[in-house]
């Protein structure tokens, strides 16, 4: 009785090798790198401050008590107390989670939307590509922030109609970044010899053309969630994104406006908690940029 051993061909090896090396190289660089180093520590810093946000305080970040209205920061209160009597440092903590819930998933539903019509315009091209072309020159011929208040004013004010926004006036960004690789792409010579051998559109797609553009992708969105965290911040500092007692940073700011010169702490945590998460964002974006740039290295 013959024994059938089926081989994992060569190729395949060296090309898992190969990928897992380039990935190693790049994780080699990237912790060289002193301030992309720092960027992923302060966003790991406020990932583990919004998990652990009941752990952290037990105080209500919702509550109303009018004898402790204003406080300056104590031993009982760190950052002080809002005109409700808040405890700020209680809602700066329960704010990273809503945070950092929109600029990833914002970023998420902008990389789906945006690398499906990316991968369609760029691949398939004639009149598929230029109707999805001048939807995106479309949307990127209004101002972001604009379009985004446009979008929430026609769906109304809510943090989840905000981040659907948000998500929407993305698109174009990932959209034209991924189409950009898949004209580049579909060139090479596997390509054509995928297309030789009979494999559909969706498998050389999501197999072959999706896998190798995917870096840039990968870069722009640690770099979108912090854009998207700042458009978060003034959708509800206009208060078109997060309702009265719900703990976002930029409705901390738009409820504490007018307490700016008798209590500056109501304005200045929330502020900086909003500029040291796009900090961290940006300085581990543009680390993670050039750690997988090959003209880098």
């Amino acid at each position: 009785m013959k024994t059938i051993v089926q081989r994992v061909p060569e190729k395949t090896i060296i090309n898992n090798s190969v990928k897992k090396s380039i990935w190693m190289d790049s994780w080699k660089k990237l912790k060289k790198q002193r301030s992309a180093m720092i960027g992923l520590g302060i966003v790991l810093f406020f990932i583990i401050v919004g998990i652990l946000a009941p752990v952290i305080t037990s105080q209500p970040y919702d509550g109303f008590n009018p004898k402790e209205t204003l406080i300056s920061p104590n031993a009982q209160h760190l950052f002080g107390t809002d005109d409700q009597g808040r405890d700020i440092f209680t809602r700066i903590v329960f704010g990273a989670r809503i945070s950092l819930w929109i600029g990833f998933f914002s970023v998420i539903g902008s990389i789906i939307v945006g690398s499906i019509l990316g991968l369609i315009a760029g691949f398939y091209g004639k009149w598929l590509d230029a109707i999805i072309s001048r939807f995106f020159d479309i949307m990127l011929a209004f101002p972001s922030i604009l379009l985004a208040i446009a979008i929430v004013a026609i769906l109304g004010p809510s943090l989840f109609n905000a981040l659907v926004a948000i998500a929407i006036i993305n698109i174009p960004t990932y959209g034209r970044l991924i189409r950009s690789r898949v004209l580049s792409v579909k060139e090479e010579e596997y390509i054509m010899a995928a297309r030789i051998t009979g494999m559909s559109d969706g498998r050389i797609l999501f197999q072959h053309i999706l896998p190798n553009s995917i870096t840039p992708i990968i870069v722009q969105g640690t770099l979108g969630i912090a854009t998207a965290i700042l458009e978060a911040a003034a959708l509800g500092f206009l208060g078109l994104g997060a309702q009265p007692g719900q703990a976002e940073w930029g409705k901390m700011l738009a409820d504490s406006r007018q307490f700016i010169t008798i209590a500056p702490w109501t304005l200045l945590f929330p502020g900086f908690a909003i500029m040291l998460v796009v900090i961290g964002f940006n300085m581990f974006g543009d680390g993670l940029r050039d750690a997988l740039d090959p003209k880098m290295k």
